[in-house]
């Protein structure tokens, strides 16, 4: 099952999930229909039908819930090496440039850790410890903002003002119709 953030439940999710399936079975054992019991617990009949199912099979212990169905790949330990890794950039790797593609990162996960992640599960690995994507503004080098500014208020005007007063008969103009 997915969820709109991207994830499974947390523990607390999950805990809060598992009381309303314990409930259902206290109402199954008073012998109370799947309709009453979705309706009393606000959820899906088909939801209950699958809660009585599993309770039929397994008892109380086929309502439990499972642990997460994703263990986390990567340890603490092995994170804060990650993040350490991170921060010394992608030229201490090998790459030509200093951008942190999610490709490059999960080269180096596996590089570092033996372990194959897919580009999404690099994303959701980051995310989930607080990294967050950045796009490096393109700038030449050489750009003097200062002169740009002074372009902007004192030249910019003079070239927009020319282009307004050409007329119909401008070169810059087509007439409908010629190619």
């Amino acid at each position: 099952m997915r969820y709109a953030q991207g994830g499974g439940l947390t523990d607390a999710e999950r805990t809060t999930r598992e009381r309303f399936r314990l409930q259902a079975v206290e109402r199954f054992q008073a012998g109370e229909g799947n309709v009453e019991v979705a309706a009393a617990l606000r959820v899906s009949e088909r939801s209950v039908e699958r809660w009585r199912r599993a309770w039929r099979k397994s008892g109380e212990a086929g309502v439990l819930s499972k642990e997460s169905p994703g263990r986390p790949w990567l340890s603490e330990a092995q994170i804060t090496r990650l993040e350490r890794e991170l921060e010394r950039g992608p030229l201490a790797h090998g790459w030509a440039d200093q951008r942190w593609t999610l490709a490059r990162i999960k080269t180096l996960i596996g590089r570092l850790f033996h372990v194959a992640y897919t580009v999404e599960g690099t994303w959701r690995l980051l995310k989930r410890h607080g990294w967050s994507w950045q796009q490096p503004a393109r700038r030449a080098i050489e750009r003097d903002d200062e002169a740009v500014e002074v372009w902007k208020k004192e030249t910019w005007p003079r070239v927009r003002a020319s282009r307004r007063s050409a007329g119909p008969g401008s070169s810059s103009r087509t007439r409908p119709g010629s190619r």
